[in-house]
């Protein structure tokens, strides 16, 4: 008989904020202890103060949930400094052109480091202390340019506070993937690096990138996000119900649902059960 103690890992919901259907959806799950963690978008359109306090109360009604910073520069979301730069039409750039400009170093790490300050001080004033941990919408805290500022930000803003890498951290036999998740190993390495030099702590393996326009099942994926995630690794996860303010922003809308109703079924707690995995 294996009576090895089960792996505790993070099951996290991003997005927080975007819309009032993910907010719900994302509440529902906590308190059904389904989840473990939700990282916040202090620069989304739905997270005024009703949406805080009941963030804040149903985690409070579960055995442990982590809230974090979804720290958020790429569009249609708009930054919180005056002179943030590069910007389209009062946005952030889109996603392509924020990635091309850290490559090519066109980036200027003092404005995205102002920027990031701010919004770790808006997380501190909605939720009266720092987060617990700090992410990034789009992963865009990876990037190059992106997180030495972003880094920098969180050891001055939120010096207990750990932050998410999104690589998988396994075998170059077992690291075959998808061409987004390949993408997110060779990004973190660097991220790795930087965060190790500056003692900041960082999940130890991550899980939960898909190619969301092909509309996988959700449980068959998480069957293969739970396979080899270590001890403390996290699986990052977009559950929601959709409506008009999320359609308005985000492509992904109905794929929210499938993973919310996965996650709220019954098959998923025995699926922990059958790989020892727990949330507590």
């Amino acid at each position: 008989m294996n009576d090895a103690a089960p792996r505790r890992i993070w099951l996290c919901a991003d997005d927080y904020g975007l819309s009032p259907g993910v907010n719900r959806a994302i509440r529902d799950l906590i308190e059904r202890g389904r989840l473990n963690a939700t990282s916040v978008m202090v620069v989304g359109p739905s997270i005024g103060r009703d949406e805080v306090e009941a963030l804040r109360a149903a985690a409070a009604r579960s055995r442990r949930c982590a809230i974090g910073l979804h720290v958020t520069l790429t569009a249609p979301f708009r930054p919180l400094t005056m002179h943030f730069r590069p910007i389209d039409g009062g946005m952030f750039p889109a996603l392509a052109k924020l990635l091309r400009a850290g490559l090519f170093r066109r980036l200027d790490a003092e404005i995205i480091h102002a920027e990031l300050m701010v919004q770790l001080a808006a997380f501190r004033e909605m939720f009266g202390r720092a987060p617990d941990f700090v992410d990034g919408h789009q992963h865009a805290q990876l990037f190059p340019q992106v997180r030495g500022a972003f880094l920098a930000a969180v050891k001055e803003a939120a010096p207990t506070a750990w932050v998410r890498q999104g690589g998988r951290m396994r075998p170059l036999s077992r690291r075959l993937g998808t061409p987004k998740a390949l993408f997110l190993d060779i990004l973190s390495a660097q991220f790795r690096r930087r965060a190790a030099r500056a003692n900041i702590a960082f999940n130890p393996g991550f899980a939960g990138a898909y190619d969301f326009s092909r509309q996988p099942d959700y449980g068959t994926l998480m069957r293969q996000f739970l396979d080899g995630l270590p001890e403390g690794g996290l699986i990052m996860c977009h559950p929601g119900f959709v409506d008009d303010t999320l359609v308005s922003l985000d492509p992904l809308t109905e794929q929210r649902e499938r993973e919310y109703a996965f996650l709220a079924g019954e098959h998923f707690p025995a699926l922990l059960a059958a790989n020892k995995v727990t949330l507590s």
